[in-house]
């Protein structure tokens, strides 16, 4: 499942590219950022977390995955 999503974050928007993905057995969700960067997503409980090497901020973390979320809620109640 691939999808596009609008972010605002410091002041600008920006759009993100999201991918569903499966690594070792766990969902995962890669997010390519508009200057080629990307990182990997999972979700353990209600929680959203990231790869060692991937330097989000918690504060675009969370809302990464906030934004995810609310598209998986709108796609099973479809």
């Amino acid at each position: 499942m691939n999808f596009e999503i609008i972010l605002s974050w410091n002041g600008y928007k920006q759009a993100l590219q999201v991918m569903a993905d499966t690594f070792k057995n766990l969902k995962v969700w890669k997010v390519k950022f508009d200057n080629g960067e990307e990182v990997v997503l999972f979700k353990c409980g209600k929680e959203w977390f990231q790869r060692n090497e991937d330097g989000l901020e918690y504060g675009l973390l969370k809302e990464i995955g906030q934004k995810i979320d609310h598209i998986l809620l709108g796609i099973a109640l479809s």
